[in-house]
């Protein structure tokens, strides 16, 4: 009973992720390292709040369940946008154009919240990454 119960679990789990890898248009390395970045850019975030107390997202600058939430359904939406970009890239015969032009532009997004999360811990930022953070029109960390 024990086997089958399994087997089935695992049928599951693999159609699961099959169809997630159909959606995202292949688990690649570009989607990879945006899921990656990601993972990076809420684990720095948490850690600016739980061990250095100076979070942006709240006035106190302590980690808050509500602006993590936040966060997480912010991370959730723009990959919701690589599944539009999938479609759209099938609609008009693009091959991966829209879907590999957002998942590079949500890299960027989350590279650039890692290097201010790092820059409010105290970590020093070279100056090439700093003046690439003014160009990008955020706040010198």
């Amino acid at each position: 009973m024990y086997m089958m119960i399994r087997g089935c679990a695992l049928t599951v789990a693999g159609l699961a992720a099959s169809m997630l890898s159909l959606a995202f248009g292949g688990f690649d390395k570009l989607l990879q390292t945006l899921l990656l970045l990601m993972a990076v850019d809420m684990i720095s975030g948490i850690i600016c709040a739980v061990v250095f107390r100076c979070s942006t997202k709240t006035e106190t600058g302590r980690l808050s369940s509500s602006a993590g939430l936040q966060g997480f359904f912010k991370k959730g939406c723009c990959l919701l946008l690589v599944v539009v970009a999938v479609h759209l890239d099938a609609l008009i015969g693009t091959g991966n154009l829209t879907r590999d032009a957002a998942i590079i532009a949500f890299c960027v997004n989350e590279l650039i919240s890692i290097m201010e999360n790092m820059g409010h811990m105290g970590i020093k930022m070279p100056a090439p990454i700093m003046n690439a953070l003014e160009m990008f029109g955020k706040k010198e960390v």
